[in-house]
């Protein structure tokens, strides 16, 4: 996590979290690695449709629309809101509140692409990066979402196996960093310690069977498994 870039956002849950915004650099080297792609893609598809022609060439220039507008729609969509590019470093586009985007605002902010490319170079992009904390273009601003960066879950917690659980109610930042400091010492402790520190927290869990495991789909709820 990078503490000199974090902002706080609340989510649907009451859940405070602090988020690092995806400053212009890191975005930049994930928008030419898509760039890439995009263009290998076309490349390809016009090697196929060469041997049609004209018809071929009108084909291409669809081919060429699709993969410029609905190449990043898809993959935020559907791909947990990262491109190829932003999943090589790390990146992820979420709403404001931190929810996964949705269609209609992973549309708003690709299709002002266009604006935010004036006047030449993402000029005016790159004017709103630098202006804000949040390092939002102008397509996110008017979209409603956010470029964070993914840090991974720590490995004990990724290794418990265990679902998560939602909050049964809000907890502060510190109270969920307590909580997923538990959930990563779990696999340290014995058994015997980690019921005892389970209790301490019984407010959470209080009608648990088990509640070490309860609390510790909590932690992996908090840092975001799903």
């Amino acid at each position: 996590m990078r503490l000199d870039t974090q902002i706080r956002i609340e989510t649907p849950e009451g859940v405070d979290l602090r988020v690092s915004p995806a400053g212009p650099i890191a975005r930049a080297q994930a928008w030419l690695i898509d760039a890439f792609i995009k263009w290998a893609l076309f490349v390809a598809a016009v090697l196929l449709l060469m041997p049609l022609g004209q018809a071929g060439g009108g084909v291409a220039s669809i081919v060429f629309f699709g993969i410029a507008w609905a190449y990043p729609v898809i993959f935020e969509v559907l791909g947990n809101g990262a491109t190829p590019g932003k999943r090589a470093l790390r990146l992820r586009v979420v709403h404001d509140n931190g929810t996964p985007i949705s269609w209609s605002a992973s549309m708003i902010r690709n299709l002002l692409r266009a604006a935010d490319f004036l006047p030449f170079a993402y000029g005016f992009g790159l004017a709103s990066c630098l202006l804000r904390r949040d390092f939002k273009r102008l397509g996110d601003i008017a979209a409603g979402t956010l470029v964070v960066h993914t840090d991974a879950p720590p490995a004990e917690a990724r290794a418990a196996g265990v679902p998560p659980v939602p909050l049964p109610f809000a907890l502060t930042v510190a109270e969920q960093r307590a909580l997923v400091d538990f959930a990563e010492r779990v696999p340290t402790l014995t058994r015997e310690r980690a019921d005892e520190l389970a209790r301490l927290l019984r407010p959470l869990a209080p009608a648990s069977r088990d509640r070490v495991a309860d609390l510790a789909g909590m932690a992996a709820w908090i840092v975001g498994r799903r």
